[in-house]
């Protein structure tokens, strides 16, 4: 080999040698952009922490509503989910595609969402970061036994009627003998009629003041003897028992009662940055 050809080889090879990093980690990014990605739609990849975050909000939300996904339900989701996000990037590239981005109520309504995510991730860090203990909600819970303490719930029946005339004819057949519970089967509201207008225990406080106030009056067994007006219609209430008001056991409501403290607690945070904020 010439000496020329020979250099020039020798070039060749040093170039090589020089690019050869690079190159593996050029190769080493794109192997770990693939690991990291659930999908390529035209070119766009998906991340596969978005696919983590929607299986996580479907899995949370399940568990909101008492469901529970079986670990060998969750690659069926996590499929399911994956090909959602492959439709939903279809669906924006070809919006993209048509300019719709630089429609201004589009822009409105994206900055709306953009601004929903970050008062939600607010609040979520607020919540994480003033955690309501075991002992404020024990101190809640004893609160509520005190307010509910010598209170009486009642166990009462009634029958309703669209017009004044029709509730005082099943007050006069009551009168004469005829069972309340038969009776009931002509009362106008459809969660009572069936199972003779048992209304189960409840507070008054439950009911609206005109029933409420007619409830309180009755003695066990007895009923109105005139039809008591409501925004409902006419009713005639009968009284079956009545007990007092407990509170159910703390395990039953605890989370209820920590939801509750938590809801305050963020209502409160809020006025306080609105009390600092200056607003025009």
């Amino acid at each position: 080999m010439n000496r020329p050809l020979r250099s020039a080889a020798v070039a060749a090879v040093a170039l090589a040698l020089a690019a050869a990093p690079a190159l593996a980690k050029k190769q080493k990014d794109e192997a770990a952009a693939t690991e990291n990605t659930v999908a390529v739609v035209n070119g766009k990849p998906i991340p596969n922490a978005r696919l983590d975050n929607v299986v996580a909000g479907q899995v949370a939300q399940a568990a909101q509503q008492g469901q529970e996904i079986a670990p060998e339900k969750r690659e069926e989701l996590r499929k399911a989910m994956r090909d959602r996000l492959i439709t939903f990037e279809v669906l924006e590239q070809a919006a993209l595609a048509k300019g719709l981005d630089k429609k201004a109520e589009v822009r409105v309504q994206m900055d709306m969402a953009r601004q929903n995510v970050l008062v939600n991730a607010y609040i979520g860090d607020y919540v994480r970061a003033h955690p309501i203990t075991d002992e404020a909600i024990k101190k809640e819970y004893d609160a509520i036994r005190v307010r509910l303490a010598g209170e009486k719930e009642y166990k009462a029946r009634h029958i309703l009627m669209a017009k004044e005339a029709d509730a005082q004819a099943i007050i006069e057949k009551i009168k004469k003998g005829e069972r309340f519970e038969d009776l009931a089967k002509q009362s106008v509201d459809p969660g009572s009629k069936d199972n003779g207008g048992d209304l189960g225990w409840a507070s008054p406080r439950n009911y609206v003041k005109p029933f409420a106030d007619a409830l309180v009056k009755l003695e066990n067994g007895k009923y109105t003897d005139t039809p008591v007006k409501t925004d409902f219609g006419y009713h005639v209430i009968m009284l079956d028992d009545t007990r007092e008001m407990k509170a159910p056991p703390l395990d039953g409501i605890k989370n209820q009662i920590g939801q509750g403290l938590q809801q305050q607690l963020i209502e409160r945070h809020i006025g306080e940055l609105r009390t600092k904020a200056k607003i025009d």
